[in-house]
Parts: C-alpha cells; structure tokens; sequence
C-alpha cells in the first residue's frame, strides 16, 4: 500500500491524491507533448499480474486532460467521454503520452497512448473534456 503521509506530488500545477497513491509521476507538460510514467507495483495489478486496466485508464484519464491543461493552465477539465483500445498487457513500467487535436471554448480533444519501457503500444485513448474555466 502506498504512503499516503508523502508529501503531495504536483501534477501540472494540481494536486491529484489519487494519481500520487497509485503512484503516477509527471514528466513533461506542454501543448506539443505531455508525459507521466507509472513505475509496476503489485499492488496495481490484476489476477495475472498486469497493471489493473482501470489503473491504466486513470492515468491516461489525467494524461489527456493534462494535455489539454498545457493550452490554459487557469482551466480544469471534466470528463465527457473516453475510449480505450487494450493492445498488450502492461507487465511493467508504463509510460503515457497525450497531445491536445483541438482546444475550443468549452470542449477539448485529446488523444494519448501507453507504452512499455521498451516502446511496445500497450493501449490507445482518445478522450472529450467540459473545459472548466475560472469565473
């Protein structure tokens, strides 16, 4: 179990308790490219020792509305809808990678992917977002 007393984790300029106790790292935010890694741990994994689908959906879920973050840093994004394809079984760390297609007013378009270490595609995603903008 991990130790949630550990100092927050600064996901892009939030805090995101959920993503720091399954342990998601942020690595690079940008509107070209943003990239978080979460290192393999057993207790993320399924019955056949694979990192746990829904864990993987959670961190391209914040992924990809990361991606669309870096365009207006002052928003947040709710979640319309998401699509996962499951390509490969993720035995190990996994490194996901999500672009923003088109920031509007009110909607986001984002696409993302997970890979091994190694560069194998493990899943693809696309997602829409409410953009949540300041009042």
């Amino acid at each position: 179990m991990t130790d949630m007393s550990k100092e927050s984790t600064d996901y892009f300029g939030l805090n995101i308790p959920f993503m720091q106790f399954i342990g998601l790292q942020p690595e690079d935010f940008s509107p070209q490219l943003t990239r978080t890694r979460l290192p393999w741990r057993a207790d993320l994994t399924n019955s056949r020792g694979d990192i746990h689908g829904g864990t993987l959906m959670s961190a391209l879920d914040l992924t990809l509305s990361a991606a669309a973050r870096a365009n207006d840093t002052s928003t947040s994004m709710a979640t319309i809808d998401m699509t996962s394809h499951f390509l490969a079984p993720a035995r190990g760390t996994v490194v996901f990678e999500a672009t923003c297609l088109r920031m509007g007013k009110s909607i986001a378009f984002c696409e993302g992917r997970a890979l091994s270490e190694d560069g194998e595609l493990l899943v693809t995603a696309t997602a829409t977002f409410k953009v949540m903008r300041p009042r």
